[in-house]
């Protein structure tokens, strides 16, 4: 029986600086299911292809066919993990996942706030999909985790939208909130510091462990509706190390998924 729901989205139209992420999905799959691993989460539940509704890849024409996309997946009622894909993805997914649940916590974690109002001129820039979800009312609080590169202007908009950041310089475990959920987790690997996912556009030294940011996962205890899985750029990655690490998050996020089952949200 299918208890989860998987989709790629090929799109990276919106990145600075470097494209490749558009190239991710596949990749991820492919680390996913390949013979070097199980298919167990450390929660102790196999997340097997067979559990999982894999629902291909989308090739964007339009950036908001992403939203149209996840629409129709959403009708299942399954829980959603989505693989980017850059960081631009997630307005139009929180689009779709806003129509069915309604203004969401979302649990943000990322070197990058993401806040600018606009970027390089664009409003829908890779650096902008949360100053979107905000001012749209998509959700209901928003938590941002790992965060080492804020400007002033972000901060503005942290304060304007009242964003919760925990900074990376004052990172503990312990003070990572609790959540009632319905929740969406949106996980950009440039999160992580790059001796551990050399494969991301935007190098960002200081960040999580692979392990840090697994314990952050592994602690969610509200129902996990949705997920995405962002900015891994292949063209820069070494000996799919990082494909790797994107799996590992797969499964990880599986199993909380499973693990707090969403019920009648």
């Amino acid at each position: 029986m299918q208890k989860l729901q998987l989709q790629g989205i090929l799109y990276d139209d919106k990145s600075s600086f470097l494209k490749g992420p558009a190239q991710a999905p596949p990749l991820v799959r492919e680390a996913y299911k390949s013979d070097a691993f199980n298919f167990f989460a450390e929660n102790g539940l196999e997340i097997r292809p067979e559990i999982i509704k894999d629902l291909g890849d989308l090739e964007v024409a339009d950036y908001f066919d992403i939203a149209h996309f996840t629409d129709t997946h959403l009708n299942s009622r399954l829980p959603l993990i989505t693989l980017g894909g850059d960081h631009s993805i997630t307005y139009p997914l929180l689009q779709a996942f806003h129509r069915r649940y309604g203004p969401l916590e979302i649990l943000h974690i990322d070197a990058h706030a993401d806040l600018y109002d606009t970027f390089e001129g664009d409003r829908y820039s890779h650096a902008c999909p949360f100053a979107r979800i905000m001012e749209s009312g998509l959700a209901s609080r928003l938590v941002q985790v790992g965060i080492r590169t804020l400007s002033s202007h972000q901060r503005e908009q942290a304060s304007r939208f009242g964003v919760e950041i925990l900074e990376m310089k004052d990172y503990r475990p312990e003070m990572l909130p609790k959540f009632q959920g319905p929740l969406y987790l949106s996980l950009d690997i440039d999160a992580l510091d790059p001796v551990f996912a050399p494969g991301i556009s935007h190098y960002e030294p200081g960040g999580f462990s692979s392990r840090d940011a697994i314990e952050i996962i592994q602690n969610i205890q509200a129902p996990l509706v949705g997920a995405d899985i962002v900015e891994y750029n292949p063209t820069r990655d070494v000996n799919g190390m990082t494909a790797v690490v994107c799996a590992k998050f797969l499964k990880e996020i599986a199993g909380k998924m499973l693990e707090n089952s969403p019920g009648d949200f």
